[in-house]
């Protein structure tokens, strides 16, 4: 007998083939999906943002404590204020933090210290992982499966902004606890990730070696 309340589960009524279809369709336009690292500023509605974290925030996580804050960042001084602080790191990593074998593996895909994206894009958004809070936000329960459960979000969270037809960037400089400062958030709350957001600038391209994704037969077993 259960001890705990609960709600009917219920999901859309469809055959195999909607199903088979469906998924398809997710994947097609889940392989469309690249890294973006040249924005144009123009606008893009807060309405988008909001519902993509919404999205987010629907993602499965540890006791169902919700362990994630999303800093949104649209301000010219905290985009820049993240901007410096961020290529100061990059620049640290590239001139001799990073291993040799590590900058080689970087080479392909072009990057380097500067980082216009998280000035030029109208939106950042601060990802963070709450060690302590609970659902209360009570900043002293324990949290459970923190970085799983916040690693799913972010994935939710890139996968919706692509179906709004945005284009999106990871940014994960080391350190990164200057973003804790400049986005105001408490000493338990661990930035995660940046994910830019915004259209593409005109003429934008991704790297070729981005294209190579491995097959199914390779990353998965069947059992």
């Amino acid at each position: 007998m259960l001890d705990h309340e609960t709600v009917p589960y219920s999901l859309p009524a469809m055959d195999d083939e909607t199903r088979i279809e469906r998924a398809r369709s997710m994947r097609d336009s889940l392989k469309q999906r690249h890294t973006c690292r040249y924005f144009s500023d123009a606008a893009v509605p807060r309405e988008v943002i909001e519902a993509a974290i919404e999205a987010a925030g629907t993602a499965p996580n540890g006791a169902n404590h919700q362990p994630w804050h999303f800093a949104v960042v649209s301000s010219p001084d905290r985009k820049r204020a993240i901007r410096e602080a961020a290529e100061a790191e990059e620049r640290a990593f590239y001139s001799g933090k990073a291993s040799e074998e590590w900058l080689e593996a970087l080479a392909p895909l072009g990057t380097d210290a500067d980082k216009p994206f998280l000035e030029t894009a109208p939106w950042l958004i601060v990802v963070f992982a709450q060690r302590k809070g609970g659902i209360a936000e009570d900043g002293k329960t324990q949290n459970y499966y923190v970085n799983e459960s916040v690693g799913i979000a972010c994935g939710m969270l890139i996968a919706t902004l692509h179906e709004a037809g945005l284009a999106t960037l990871t940014h994960t400089p080391s350190p990164m606890g200057f973003l804790r400062e400049i986005c105001e958030r408490p000493e338990h709350e661990k930035p995660l990730m940046v994910v830019v957001a915004g259209l593409p600038a005109e003429g934008a391209t991704v790297p070729k070696h981005a294209l190579d994704k491995k097959p199914l037969s390779t990353i998965s077993s069947w059992l």
